[in-house]
């Protein structure tokens, strides 16, 4: 299922995130051109967090559309939106409150919520509203940014949760044991994998024997599970995350 990976490897973390800035204002370009949006799914993470910043600043700030743009959100814990665990809030502070997108068109997860399962499916009928979906149709979202714990993990899908199995949900709620918030809310990954372009970003020698273990498919992981159907899967690594990979990280 899916095509192969397209694997990038930068020297370090700044490079990793303005060569992340520069391919999120292509996609949007590319999108808005084709059919006159953008939409995007943002993840959470010190890494994405300076892709964001990036975007917040010149040059690349004045490089994407903004006003046709929506921005959703690949999962979110069960927090307030001004909790410091907030995906919502990182990508407010160090993107959305710098740009001049829209409110109504960033749709956020209610991590808040009491009950998650009905956050859930809340969110589910956001992406079908804003996608125009029919019932049983996928939204097709032309970038989400994904990014990788050390144990195989990619948005808020861990490894022996039942959600990843899941096949006609495109949001559910989840219950990550070993996390410090536990209760989460995630797209599942019939979305992940009927998006235009999903990519990767991943920094840190920490992350380097995952990443190997993900892209040599030597593991069950749940980000092996991540293979666009229809789409582009890129993988965005900085040196040292890569240095188990065939060439040590060299190119």
């Amino acid at each position: 299922m899916g095509s192969p990976a397209t694997v990038t490897i930068v020297a370090d973390a700044d490079a990793l995130a303005e060569t992340a800035a520069r391919l999120v204002v292509e996609t949007a370009r590319e999108a808005v051109r084709r059919h006159g949006r953008f939409t995007i799914a943002l993840a959470g993470g010190a890494t994405p967090r300076e892709t964001y910043a990036r975007l917040a600043a010149p040059p690349w700030r004045a490089r994407v559309a903004w006003d046709r743009t929506w921005v959703f959100f690949g999962d979110e814990r069960a927090a307030p939106p001004d909790h410091p665990e907030s995906n919502y809030r990182m990508a407010h502070d160090a993107l959305l409150a710098h740009v001049p997108v829209p409110p109504d068109q960033v749709i956020r997860m209610r991590g808040e919520a009491e009950d998650t399962d009905a956050a859930a499916a809340e969110y589910a009928r956001h992406l079908a509203a804003v996608f125009a979906t029919r019932r049983g149709a996928l939204p097709r979202l032309d970038l989400v940014l994904l990014g990788l714990g050390v144990d195989g993990h990619t948005a808020s899908l861990f490894p022996g949760s039942p959600v990843l199995k899941e096949v006609f949900r495109p949001v559910a709620a989840v219950h990550a044991a070993a996390a410090a918030i536990p209760q989460r809310l995630t797209l599942t990954f019939p979305v992940l994998n009927a998006a235009a372009r999903v990519v990767f970003l991943v920094a840190g020698a920490e992350k380097a024997k995952v990443v190997k273990a993900v892209l040599a498919d030597q593991a069950p992981l749940p980000a092996a599970l991540v293979r666009p159907d229809d789409g582009e899967l890129v993988w965005l690594l900085d040196r040292a995350a890569a240095a188990l990979l065939p060439g040590g990280g060299s190119r």
